[in-house]
This record gives C-alpha cells, structure tokens and sequence, in this order.
C-alpha cells in the first residue's frame, strides 16, 4: 500500500507570525499574518496593501460606497520579525532532539515558537 504524501506546501512564514514587507508598494510595513492562501502562495497581512473596492447598494447595505480592505500579498515579498530581537530575519530548519523540524533564526540562531 502506498503511503500518502502530505500535498501542503511549507513556508518560512505562517498564520499568526509578524512580518515584515520587502518590496512592493507597501515597502517597509509589518503587521500579522491573518490568513495564509496556501495554493496561491500569499497570505493576508494586517494593514499591510490596502486597496479599494468599491460596494454596491443592496438590501443588507443600502448605502454602498468605497471601502478599503487588505488584499493578499505574495509570501517572497514578506519577511519573518524575529519576536527577540524585533528585527527581520531569514528562517532555516533544524530537527530537535525529540525529531521534530523547528524553525529558527538565521540571525541570532533561536528556536522560533510555532503557535
């Protein structure tokens, strides 16, 4: 019997971490990770590439208008925010002791706590 191979993707960022964005018209921003579109490859980042949507009126809002919602950002422009050192930082993987694969620091070397 084959064995199933596991088909999500891993990434050096996930839902709940900080970031910080590197290129892109919001240079230079962090915020929280919101939601991760993992088959797409972005994720939704607090206050992080604003756009505007424009909302037609209906029942439930009658009113319409412009609203300004995050949308999602590609994950290669978004770099993880050592909790530390409050710095962005490159992330690497590492086996423990007990044969579980962490994330850590490639600037100061820490085990990154997932979740």
């Amino acid at each position: 019997m084959e064995r199933k191979k596991n088909k999500q993707q891993k990434f050096h960022v996930r839902k709940g971490d900080t970031v910080k964005v590197i290129s892109g018209n919001s240079k230079g921003k962090s915020g929280k990770i919101l939601e991760m579109l993992g088959e797409k490859q972005k994720a939704l980042v607090e206050g992080v590439n604003i756009v505007t949507k424009h909302k037609k009126p209906s029942a439930t809002s009658p009113e319409g208008g412009i609203e300004k919602i995050e949308a999602p950002i590609h994950i290669s422009n978004l770099m993880l925010v050592d909790p530390a050192t409050g710095e962005a930082t490159k992330t690497g993987r590492k086996v423990d002791d007990k044969g579980k694969l962490q994330r850590f620091s490639k600037k100061t070397g820490e085990v990154i706590n997932n979740g």
